[in-house]
């Protein structure tokens, strides 16, 4: 139950449909977390391979997850960075088509 601006509780269906009203980027499963520190000191800290790909990724990753993604890839690749943004590029595709089935319905 949400509390709406009247006051007045929405149930589960009121409240998809508030959100489906808002638009289509509030339609997601994805958390929501509150940043702390300074958020473009840290993503200045990210490797320049993982800044440009995330310039341009569709999903809003965390740094903090970003980071330990790539250095995963990194490491499993042999520093390879070109191997790594696409490995990032594959996981990400991944959790779009998730949420596409939970958003729109599976195909």
């Amino acid at each position: 139950m949400v509390p709406c601006a009247g006051g007045r509780v929405l149930g589960m269906a009121e409240k998809k449909d508030a959100l489906a009203r808002r638009g289509s980027n509030a339609r997601t499963s994805l958390r929501r977390k509150k940043r702390t520190g300074d958020p473009m000191a840290a993503y200045n800290r990210l490797p320049a391979d993982l800044r440009a790909w995330l310039a341009y990724a569709a999903l809003p990753w965390s740094l903090r997850s970003a980071l330990r993604v790539w250095r995963s890839a990194i490491k499993a690749n042999g520093d390879d960075t070109t191997a790594a943004r696409l490995y990032l590029s594959q996981l990400e595709q991944k959790r779009l088509d998730q949420e596409a089935g939970k958003i729109w319905g599976a195909d």
